[in-house]
């Protein structure tokens, strides 16, 4: 602070300095014009060259003048400005950080919320990053709560208020096929974030017990699921200005509703969480992220290759986790033998026997085999976009 004090009185001394010799200059012009006009006869005029004129070097001295103020002033504007900027910024950090609930619904309270977190709930599930809860407000209402560990304290002041406005953008999106983020809470060590609830559970629960025989989906059921994915994807890739890529779209972030509509849920979360990394979800990733988990060369593409894996596990029942896909006779990866299985004309065998039905169906899902092997493409530039995908799912079965 001291240099800054030191640097602006020298530009002050610098521009008085300059300032006097000018004006000492001009006196001494006129006191050597007034004494030639009041002595003697006139000199006789003789030519002159320009350089010897006096009124060219007045010309002179202004203009080296003027230069040297303006650099003067230049300078002095400069460090004022920076001295602006350098405030706004402090400003900025200083803006406080929301804390207890930030609510984008007006059925939730924020007092009933925050007294809600604090009781014992449900827990439907966990992960490495956090747990997910099932809590019942004062005023009846049923949310689903997803607790993110150790997200807040890592993060600087300037990481928390931008991750806050991020957040605040994603509560504003509206599609049938979306969570919608209804609240959050960010104290202490971890992050609340607030959803609907939605009581069929994920379609990774859903697909467990269709592989126990609890639960019986028809064809019919699994390709409306797909559409309603691949919806919310088009969604969030063209509709969205700028456009949002989902980062971790697997079965588990799939909800489904009564009807089994699917929502997705955690839209973008990696990107604003850097401590959510993409390692435990190498099944559903695609190739150019397994070998850069920072996300640098996540793309749209890279969601597609996501979804082509939730249609193959629609497709064919089978976990992509199952020690099956492992050995090299499958390829490695569930895509891989649907890959090898399409190439050898013999897709029907990847096929679940508990849906092949009637023959129009069976063509309709030999249809889905490839589109999802061309979504499983190794290289990014040949996988379609969510908006051609819409496009040839729906032409499948009338939606």
């Amino acid at each position: 602070m001291g240099k800054k004090r030191y640097s602006v009185k020298f530009m002050i001394l610098l521009l008085l300095v300059f300032s006097f010799f000018h004006l000492s200059d001009e006196k001494c012009q006129e006191r050597t014009s007034n004494h030639f006009a009041s002595s003697g006869p006139p000199l006789p005029t003789t030519s002159s060259t320009p350089t010897s004129s006096p009124r060219f070097k007045n010309g002179v001295r202004r203009i080296i003048f003027s230069v040297l103020l303006g650099v003067v002033i230049g300078l002095m504007g400069s460090f004022l400005f920076a001295c602006l900027i350098r405030s706004f910024v402090r400003y900025l950090n200083k803006t406080p950080i929301l804390k207890g609930p930030v609510i984008f619904s007006p059925i939730i309270d924020p007092k009933t919320l925050h007294l809600a977190l604090r009781n014992e709930n449900q827990l439907l599930g966990s992960n490495p990053h956090g747990k997910y809860y099932r809590t019942i407000l004062d005023n009846g209402l049923t949310i689903a709560v997803k607790r993110l560990e150790g997200s807040e304290n890592t993060a600087r002041k300037s990481e928390k208020r931008l991750t806050q406005l991020q957040l605040e953008r994603l509560a504003r999106l509206r599609h049938r096929n979306l969570m919608s983020l209804r609240a959050y809470v960010g104290e202490g060590e971890g992050v609340w974030l607030v959803y609907d609830y939605v009581g069929t559970g994920s379609l990774e629960d859903v697909m467990k017990r269709v592989r126990e025989n609890e639960v019986r989906l028809g064809w019919e059921i699994r390709l409306g699921i797909a559409v309603g994915v691949i919806k919310g994807l088009q969604y969030l890739h063209f509709e969205c200005d700028p456009q949002i890529l989902h980062y971790n779209l697997k079965p588990s972030n799939v909800m489904l509703d009564g009807e089994y509509e699917p929502r997705l849920a955690d839209c973008g979360l990696p990107k604003l969480f850097s401590n959510l990394n993409m390692a435990s979800t190498s099944a559903y990733t695609s190739p150019e992220c397994l070998q850069d988990c920072s996300l640098n060369r996540y793309s749209d593409k890279s969601d597609i290759f996501s979804f082509g894996m939730i249609l193959a596990v629609l497709l064919t029942g089978k976990d992509p986790t199952d020690p099956f896909f492992g050995e090299a006779a499958s390829g490695g990866s569930l895509g891989q033998w649907l890959r090898h299985l399409q190439v050898a004309g013999e897709a029907r065998e990847a096929l679940d026997k508990s849906i092949i039905g009637e023959e129009g169906e069976e063509d309709e899902m030999l249809m889905a085999v490839r589109i999802a092997v061309v979504c499983l493409s190794e290289q990014p530039i040949d996988r379609p976009s969510s908006d051609e995908l819409v496009h040839m799912l729906t032409q499948l079965h009338s939606f």
